[in-house]
C-alpha cells in the first residue's frame, strides 16, 4: 500500500512539473510574440517638415516607452498622397509590421486599400474620416482637439498685440492678425477659427487676414504669403503649414510669430512666442498596446489636454507679453473642468447673426453632404462627433484673402 501511495505521489509531482513546464512555455511564447511586435510608420515628409518631425519625435519616443528596440519600427518617409503610400504600406505589411500609421489626410484611400488587403494587419491613419463609416475591421481613425490648443495659443497673441498697443505700436483698431494656412479645410479652418476666437477673448478688437498657400509643405509659398501679411499690416502671424517659411520671415521683419508643432526659438529667438502642437506619443502607445495585448482599437480616437495629446511649448518671455505663462495656465483650467467651451456661439457671429444651428459633414461622402447638427446648448461641439475636425464655419472678423482646396 504504501509502495501504491508513493507512485500516485511520484506520478502527481511529474504532472505537476509538466504542468509549470507548460505555462512557463506559454507565457515565454507570449513574451516571445510581443518582442516580436513591429511598428511601421509612413510619413508625407522627412524630418525638415515641423508637422512630419512631431509625429516622428512621437513615435521614436512611444516605442522607446513600450521598450520596443529599433528593429522592431520602420520608419517611411517622404511617402506622397498617392499610390506610392499604398505601396508603402504593403511593403511595411509584407515586412512583418503588426501595425501601420500614416500621418497625412491624403493617405487615407491608400491606407483602406492596404487595409483590405492586409487584415491580419492593424491600420491607424491620423488625421482622417473614415473609419467610422468603411466597415473596415483594421482601419482606424485618430485626432486631437488641438482647436483647444490653438485657442490658448490665441490667447498669447491677443495679449501681445494688447501688449503693443499699450506701447503706442498701433491703435486697437489697427491690431489685425495674419495667418498662412495650407488648404482650406475644415482642419485648418478650425484652427486659424480657434486661434483667433483665443486671441479675441483678450484683444476684442482684433481682425484677421488669411492666405492660403495649396500646399501643405512650401517653405518660399509660405515665406512669401507671411511677407504679404505683413505689408498688409498684419502685427503678428501664425499659422498652420509645415515650413520654417512664415516663421523665418518674421524673424527678418520682427514681427510677432507663433507657430505650429513645435518651438522655432532656436532660428527666431526674437520674435517665438508658443507653439501648440498634438503630440502622437499617447495614440501610439494605446494602439500598440491594444496590438500587443490582443485588443481591439477605437475606430475614431480623439486626444485631449486630459490625455496628454494637446500640448503648448514653454512660453518665450523675450518675446510675449507679460502674464502670458499665467493666462494660459487659467484657460487651460477651465478648459479641463467644462467651464469655458472654444467654440461658444456667445463668443462670435456669422453675417451679423448668432449661429444656432448648423448641420455638419461629419459622415464624409463624395458629395460632402451636410448629416449632422453639431450645436448643443449654445456650443459647436467640435470633436464630438468624429476625431477630425469638421468646424467650417467662416466667422465674422476674419477674411479670407483667397481660398484654395487643392
Amino acid at each position: 500500500m504504501k509502495k501504491l501511495t508513493a507512485l500516485i505521489l511520484a506520478l502527481v509531482m511529474v504532472f505537476a512539473l509538466c504542468a509549470c513546464g507548460n505555462n512557463d512555455d506559454a507565457a515565454k511564447d507570449n513574451d516571445d510574440a510581443q518582442d516580436a511586435l513591429k511598428a511601421g510608420f509612413i510619413f508625407l515628409h522627412d524630418e525638415n517638415s515641423t508637422y512630419d518631425l512631431n509625429f516622428m519625435n512621437a513615435a521614436k519616443e512611444a516605442c522607446a516607452n513600450l521598450g520596443m528596440s529599433e528593429d522592431q519600427y520602420m520608419f517611411k518617409t517622404n511617402i506622397k498622397e498617392g499610390q506610392e503610400c499604398y505601396d508603402a504600406a504593403c511593403e511595411l505589411a509584407e515586412a512583418g509590421c503588426d501595425i501601420i500609421f500614416a500621418d497625412s489626410f491624403g493617405h487615407e484611400p491608400y491606407i483602406l486599400e492596404a487595409a483590405k488587403e492586409f487584415p491580419e494587419v492593424q491600420f491607424c491613419h491620423a488625421t482622417g474620416t473614415n473609419a467610422h463609416t468603411a466597415g473596415v475591421a483594421n482601419l482606424h481613425n485618430a485626432f486631437a482637439s488641438i482647436y483647444e490648443g490653438r485657442y490658448l495659443a490665441g490667447i498669447a497673441a491677443g495679449m501681445k498685440l494688447n501688449e503693443m498697443i499699450e506701447a503706442g505700436d498701433f491703435t486697437a483698431e489697427e491690431a489685425k492678425i495674419g495667418y498662412v494656412g495650407a488648404f482650406t479645410y475644415a482642419e485648418v479652418v478650425s484652427g486659424y477659427t480657434s486661434f483667433f476666437l483665443g486671441a479675441r477673448s483678450v484683444c476684442p478688437s482684433a481682425t484677421m487676414e488669411v492666405t492660403f498657400t495649396g500646399s501643405w509643405y512650401d517653405e518660399t509659398a509660405e515665406k512669401e504669403a507671411a511677407n504679404k501679411l505683413i505689408a498688409n499690416g498684419c502685427k503678428l502671424i501664425s499659422q498652420h503649414a509645415d515650413s520654417m517659411g512664415a516663421p523665418t520671415a518674421c524673424e527678418l521683419a520682427g514681427v510677432p510669430n507663433v507657430s505650429y508643432n513645435g518651438s522655432t526659438i532656436d532660428s527666431c529667438p526674437n520674435t517665438f512666442i508658443v507653439s501648440s502642437r498634438i503630440d502622437w506619443a499617447p495614440y501610439y502607445e494605446y494602439a500598440i498596446t491594444a496590438v500587443k495585448e490582443g485588443k481591439s482599437i477605437d475606430a475614431d480616437w480623439t486626444g485631449t489636454l486630459a490625455t496628454g495629446s494637446v500640448v503648448l511649448t514653454d512660453v518665450n518671455d523675450k518675446a510675449a507679453a507679460e502674464g502670458t505663462a499665467d493666462a494660459i495656465a487659467e484657460a487651460k483650467a477651465k478648459l479641463e473642468k467644462g467651464e469655458l467651451f472654444v467654440f461658444d456661439c456667445a463668443t462670435f457671429t456669422v453675417e451679423g447673426k448668432a449661429l444656432d444651428s448648423y448641420m455638419a459633414d461629419v459622415d464624409t461622402d463624395a458629395n460632402y453632404e451636410k448629416d449632422t447638427e453639431v450645436i448643443e446648448n449654445g456650443v459647436f461641439m467640435e470633436s464630438k462627433f468624429r476625431s477630425a475636425p469638421y468646424f467650417d464655419v467662416q466667422i465674422d472678423g476674419i477674411t479670407l484673402l483667397d481660398t484654395n482646396f487643392g
